[in-house]
């Protein structure tokens, strides 16, 4: 999957169209990912010792991962994702300024 936790991603389609997020957390098997802030749902919860009031939470769900792209470090727009081999390592390359987006 090209994206990872931590990276800073777009939405390109659906109902957060536009917005913009870090990742929370990749589910590579089910190619989804957890936005911050991005495709927020309603869970109702019962009263717990973490949360003893209970209601209803606003939370987010993961996305799936052909919908967001990652935003290029350099110009700030979103990009695709290219691999290459630098120093027996296999890094990924934003393809639009050829910046390491692996540190």
């Amino acid at each position: 999957m090209h994206i990872k936790k931590g990276d800073k991603v777009q939405v390109i389609t659906g109902k957060d169209k536009g917005k913009s997020g870090a990742v929370l957390a990749a589910f590579p098997k089910k190619d989804r990912v957890i936005v911050e802030g991005i495709n927020m749902i309603k869970k109702h919860a019962k009263p717990s010792n973490v949360n003893p009031q209970g209601g209803i939470l606003n939370v987010e769900a993961p996305i799936h991962v052909s919908n967001v792209m990652l935003i290029d470090p350099k110009s700030g727009e979103p990009t695709r994702v290219s691999y290459q081999v630098k120093d027996d390592k296999k890094v990924r390359v934003a393809k639009k300024s050829g910046e390491v987006l692996d540190k």
